[in-house]
């Protein structure tokens, strides 16, 4: 499905390679330029319908399902200018390839699909600089501010595999983060087990916030290094919550360098002017079995050179001999 049509209803009969996604997701790719919160409003509402009734987003499409789309004003850019900033504004570092996915190292600040707001995010660039390509879907997500591991299905079957994967978080996968918060970070490791609730703001922006009506989370803190008033964390996902490693440390009170929804504005404004303009978060390694082959498998980002740079800039304050050799020894131990 290319587009919806805004003056009647639209019926999409699901293909077999449409098939196994949740609905909100095939809604979000398919409905550019629809405000995500309209696409759940919709479909809070009963508005979407499923084989002629009401399911919940989360329901995952199957081979032949009819879905109803009501009527949506749908403001897009030229398919053209999309094209063109797809294949030159983003560059994507492949850290794997087989004929069954595909592993990037996605830059900060892209989006890894597009939608209200944004023309095309990390899986469009990818189809239009792979038009040859039949199948190419994203297995997971990041947040746009975060860099990183990010994996992509070559195939159906992969693609479904990895899902199940993802979703059995701590067994399937082990997801390691490196991130950078103010303050001194005591404990070696420590386990974070705070419930997090989802809710939409009066703009319709998604937040986070740890809540005992949320839902269970668990994030696993290890400190890899202590500088002044900043430390070097690895965090380990034991689930997959939305914004889990960024509203467990601004809870704590040690909010990510640069994190613009839940970090220390003051700081980030501060960090700006000394040329540190993103947020310190990176998808560092992802431990897992091929989702075809059973094989195990290690996928490792280098820590970007935004953050390394900034890293070592800190340190020289105190050690003008610091270098990133000395970053890379921090990092080889883990």
């Amino acid at each position: 499905m290319t587009g919806v049509g805004n003056k009647s209803v639209t019926h999409v009969i699901i293909s077999d390679e449409e098939a196994g996604q949740r609905l909100d997701n095939y809604l979000i790719r398919c409905c550019k330029g629809v405000p995500k919160s309209h696409i759940y409003r919709i479909l809070r509402s009963g508005e979407v319908r499923v084989n002629r009734g009401r399911v919940d987003a989360t329901y995952r499409l199957c081979v032949g399902d009819d879905v109803r789309i009501p009527p949506m004003r749908i403001a897009e850019r030229p398919q053209n200018e999309v094209d063109e900033a797809a294949k030159t504004r983003v560059d994507l570092p492949v850290i794997y390839e087989d004929e069954a996915m595909l592993v990037i190292d996605k830059p900060e600040g892209i989006a890894v699909h597009g939608g209200s707001g944004v023309s095309f995010g990390v899986i469009e660039a990818l189809r239009r600089q792979r038009p040859q390509a039949k199948f190419l879907e994203l297995a997971h997500r990041l947040d746009r501010e975060t860099s990183g591991v990010l994996l992509v299905g070559k195939k159906r079957l992969a693609l479904t595999a990895l899902h199940d994967m993802f979703r059995e978080h701590g067994a399937g996968a082990d997801k390691r983060y490196l991130v950078l918060v103010q303050g001194r970070w005591m404990n070696n490791t420590q386990h974070v087990k705070l419930p997090l609730h989802k809710y939409l703001t009066e703009s319709g922006e998604r937040r986070v916030s740890v809540s005992p009506d949320g839902k269970a989370s668990h994030t696993v803190f290890r400190l890899l290094a202590r500088w002044s008033d900043v430390s070097l964390l690895e965090a380990q996902l034991k689930t997959g919550r939305t914004h889990q490693i960024r509203v467990h440390l601004a809870h704590l009170g040690f909010p990510i360098l640069g994190d613009e929804k839940y970090g220390d504005f003051a700081l980030n404004k501060s960090l700006k002017r000394e040329g540190f303009k993103r947020m310190a978060l990176h998808a560092w390694r992802i431990a897992f079995r091929h989702p075809l082959t059973a094989a195990p498998l290690e996928c490792i980002a280098p820590l970007p050179d935004s953050i390394e740079s900034y890293i070592v800039t800190v340190n020289r304050k105190k050690d003008p001999e610091f270098k990133s050799e000395n970053l890379e020894e921090i990092l080889s131990r883990k």
